[in-house]
């Protein structure tokens, strides 16, 4: 079987028009950036194109719950480092931790988790993964020491840098 990356990472420059008046990027411009790393890599890293597969099989996975954590700002024209994995599982559901940090990884910004419902857009409703999906998920799976978001919450505030 073939061993793929349990953390995934990208850069990215933070840009003017997604940032506040004082050059801070904007609340929820923290999930765009996220989410475009996240799509981006899962293609590079696993040759799996979500909207492929959305338009060819009718399946597709809708966001069902996010928490976000905002510990320091990206400010317009930052490089920003963002990380991601796969922390936990069930036949229906992916939960994603994402997280950004400056450039060599010294401060975290920002860490998201994401609750993601595996859902036929044919039928409008939630189906479990098909075996060869849940056997890849399960191969990149990476839980996370904190099981509750408020303890991850803290061991960054604390220690800046986690993973």
């Amino acid at each position: 079987m073939r061993e793929y990356s349990k953390v995934l990472s990208s850069s990215a420059k933070i840009r003017f028009q997604d940032c506040d008046p004082y050059g801070h990027l904007n609340n929820s411009n923290y999930i765009s950036y996220f989410f475009n790393h996240r799509e981006d890599a899962v293609k590079e890293a696993y040759g799996f194109d979500l909207f492929e597969l959305a338009k060819v099989s009718g399946k597709a996975w809708v966001v069902a719950q996010n928490q976000i954590a905002y510990l320091e700002p990206a400010t317009v024209m930052e490089e920003v480092h963002i990380e991601s994995q796969l922390i936990g599982l069930n036949p229906r559901v992916l939960k994603v931790e994402m997280r950004m940090y400056d450039p060599g990884k010294e401060r975290a910004k920002a860490f998201l988790w994401s609750s993601l419902v595996h859902y036929d857009l044919k039928v409008n409703r939630s189906i479990p993964h098909a075996p060869e999906l849940q056997q890849l998920f399960e191969s990149v799976l990476k839980p996370v020491a904190h099981p509750l978001f408020e303890d991850r919450v803290n061991q960054f505030r604390f220690s800046k840098k986690s993973t």
